[in-house]
């Protein structure tokens, strides 16, 4: 049986996103099988975020968002991430591989609820963008596998840029 979140864990979430003067940008799409089974990720569906980018002078973060059930049948999850800009080109195209489990153990990364994990991977850290205008992330899962169960969503989060000391 699953667990759902309720309406407090997300007006918190929520409210820690808007506390953050440092972002950009934020969405998450819920995934679900061209047959409406939930927590599927189809080879076929890849979700697309387009985001503005009003500053060329300004350095910018770009994460990739996970949420996945426990039962995810993997300890990793590669999706291939396709950046372009405002005149259409391809401004990065990448595959990443984010460790959603410990390999040796199976112990969930993330933070989580019961029995579902949220995770944050830097994908495109320190990006310069060259226009400003908007830009669309594409994202793909890239396991071999037409059905990827176990994916609840995946989204995107750009923030600029803080110098670490």
């Amino acid at each position: 049986m699953r667990k759902l979140l309720g309406p407090l864990p997300v007006l918190a979430l929520l409210a820690l996103a808007a506390c953050d003067p440092a972002e950009v940008y934020e969405k998450n799409a819920d995934l679900a099988s061209p047959a409406g089974d939930p927590y599927v990720w189809a080879v076929q569906e890849k979700p697309a975020f387009e985001f503005e980018i009003p500053d060329t002078t300004q350095r910018y973060d770009v994460y990739l968002n996970v949420r996945n059930a426990a039962d995810y049948g993997y300890y990793n999850l590669y999706v291939r991430a396709t950046l372009t800009g405002p005149d259409g080109r391809v401004v990065s195209r990448k595959l990443h591989e984010m460790t959603l489990m410990d390999p040796q153990t199976g112990e969930p990364r993330g933070d989580g609820s019961g029995d579902i994990f949220d995770h944050r991977f830097l994908a495109l850290p320190n990006q310069a963008f060259a226009q400003t205008g908007p830009y669309k992330l594409v994202l793909e899962q890239y396991m071999r596998q037409d059905q990827l169960r176990g994916i609840m969503a995946v989204g995107v989060r750009v923030a600029r840029h803080t110098a670490t000391k």
